[in-house]
């Protein structure tokens, strides 16, 4: 039982997590003019029209580490949000989040430099996660490899402009994947390309769980949460709806969606 204890280390904790978007602005027709803007920097004051929108509301949950945990829900329902609050990207209105180490955002909207090949954007990714230049070298074959980009000609030494979104984002996974990650946020990125890179993807994802990391996974792809995730947590409206074994978790969902 000790043991069990011990192997149980947490990695993330939300403790009655809020986030609340505010969007400043009135409603009234001209409002966000251009002319109308620049006259409130001139003058210094606000529109008088604040919108809130409480994204995520009191949200509670421990990870631990060598879990996969699907993050599902409709759209809109605040799973993105979460994410971005986890890594640390969004502040957290009231209650807490608190994350081990520095945990990596893998979004399909994930920035690269456009003008850049593809073999720089590895180099550069892997750097800038904290690679030494030895390991971006003996990686840098691998990584390209994984993502696939290059079946279908040499694209790794043409610019990502010239990229379809889905080797892009076949290639952002293929980076941030290529290190261990203390906790590994995926939003949605493994709904991008085909079946073959689909397979590969949720086992490097099964792989990064026996490195002792945890992984946040968001889709909406039902069938890539249950490969990939024993655990799920389910938010609709901002709420945790549901956090318990994913095809429990799964059923519950499903069946609300049915109504």
């Amino acid at each position: 039982m000790a043991n069990n204890l011990e192997e149980r280390v947490p990695t993330v904790i939300a403790d009655n997590a809020h986030v609340i978007y505010r969007i400043y602005g009135s409603v009234t027709a001209g409002s966000n003019s251009p002319v109308a803007s620049f006259r409130r920097i001139v003058t210094g004051k606000k529109s008088g029209a604040v919108r809130e929108v409480h994204a995520v509301k009191g949200v509670s949950f421990v990870a631990y580490r060598g879990e996969a945990i699907g993050l599902i829900g409709s759209n809109g329902s605040g799973k993105s949000t979460l994410l971005r609050a986890v890594a640390g990207l969004l502040p957290v209105e009231r209650g807490s989040i608190y994350a081990a180490g520095q945990p990596s955002l893998l979004g399909v909207n994930a920035a690269l430099m456009n003008d850049l090949s593809g073999e720089r954007n590895v180099t550069l990714g892997c750097l800038a996660m904290g690679m030494t230049p030895a390991e971006v070298k003996e990686q840098s074959g691998d990584i390209i490899e994984f993502s696939g980009i290059n079946e279908n000609g040499d694209f790794s030494s043409l610019p990502m402009r010239t990229y379809s979104s889905g080797m892009s984002a076949r290639l952002r996974f293929s980076i941030a994947a290529a290190k261990k990650h203390d906790v590994l946020l995926i939003d949605e990125a493994l709904a991008t390309g085909d079946a073959k890179f689909r397979r590969r993807s949720e086992q490097r994802v099964r792989d990064l769980r026996a490195e002792a990391g945890t992984v946040f996974l968001v889709s909406h792809s039902e069938q890539s949460i249950r490969d990939t995730c024993e655990r799920s947590i389910w938010l609709e409206k901002g709420a945790l709806r549901a956090d318990g074994p994913t095809e429990d978790v799964m059923k519950e969902y499903e069946a609300y969606m049915r109504k």
